[in-house]
């Protein structure tokens, strides 16, 4: 198997965990805190990293990255997971998953502001686009739409695509587990902290499935995912790879409707459709 191979389909089972990571979400906060949980799944994944790190030996990343490892842990480790947990409580993940059809466009943005390059002007023009797109349909949903929900998917959005831009070019010097692996070592100290002060009072049952939505999203979500997806960034070509994402959505709608036994209707397929054929065309003409 050759590198390319090896790469696209490193990030296609990336691609794959990241898609249950929502409707892992909206499980978990129907008994764990927003808050807790966004520290507890950091926290988890942060002490397996460390674990990891230690038995490989790595070299510590060099002073100047770990700016850059700040921004990874601000946008991925923080940011997507507490404003995502947050925007559940408001709205459906069948709903929330229209947003992460974003995702490719708003890591590719990033990718432009922090790599120098220059678009051509019809890449601004599938970006306004599909931004029109997700914002009309978010009015036009009164039944799972809300203003602040959507608020903070936008927001976990922007977050997460800052967090992939500064992965992805990290991982071209550091290696693709490494760059995840010191980002939740990085912030482990803060959630620690964070987690012991936000511990409930009285936590769920053990046979709650809540329980399940914690170990997904610590486990798969927050560190085998990352593994897999910056492997494959690192083996297959970010761009290339990157394209991937597109298909998040459509996996996302697929576990929600099976696991939650939420609505998904066709205005809502229409709109992921919409969203990703947007994406697609940006991703065209990005260089």
């Amino acid at each position: 198997m050759n590198t390319t191979t090896s790469g696209w389909i490193n990030g296609f089972l990336g691609v794959l965990i990241f898609s249950g990571s929502l409707p892992a979400t909206r499980i978990a906060v129907a008994e764990f805190d927003p808050l807790f949980l966004t520290v507890a799944r950091a926290t988890i994944a942060g002490l397996l990293a460390v674990c990891l790190l230690l038995v490989f030996r790595e070299k510590r990343p060099a002073r100047s990255d770990l700016l850059a490892l700040a921004v990874v842990s601000m946008g991925v480790v923080i940011g997507f997971p507490l404003l995502t947990a947050l925007a559940l409580k408001h709205i459906t993940s069948a709903h929330s998953i229209v947003f992460v059809g974003l995702l490719p466009l708003s890591t590719a943005i990033f990718g432009v502001l922090r790599g120098g390059e220059r678009p051509q002007p019809v890449f601004w023009l599938f970006s306004c686009l599909g931004s029109l797109i997700v914002a009309g349909f978010a009015l036009l949903q009164e039944e799972a739409a809300s203003s602040i929900g959507d608020v903070l998917m936008l927001g976990a959005i922007i977050a997460c695509g800052l967090g992939y831009a500064e992965g992805a070019r990290l991982s071209r010097k550091l290696g693709g587990w490494q760059v995840i692996s010191w980002a939740l070592a990085l912030s482990l100290p803060v959630m620690l902290v964070l987690s012991a002060a936000a511990m409930p009072a009285a936590l769920p049952h053990l046979g709650s499935t809540s329980w399940l939505g914690l170990a997904y999203v610590s486990l798969f979500s927050m560190l085998i995912g990352f593994i897999f997806w910056y492997r494959g960034l690192a083996l297959g070509g970010i761009a290339g790879v990157g394209q991937l994402q597109l298909l998040q959505p459509f996996f996302g709608l697929v576990l929600a409707s099976f696991l939650l036994n939420e609505k998904v209707s066709f205005s809502m397929f229409g709109a992921t459709l919409a969203v990703v054929a947007c994406v697609a065309g940006a991703k065209k003409f990005a260089r």
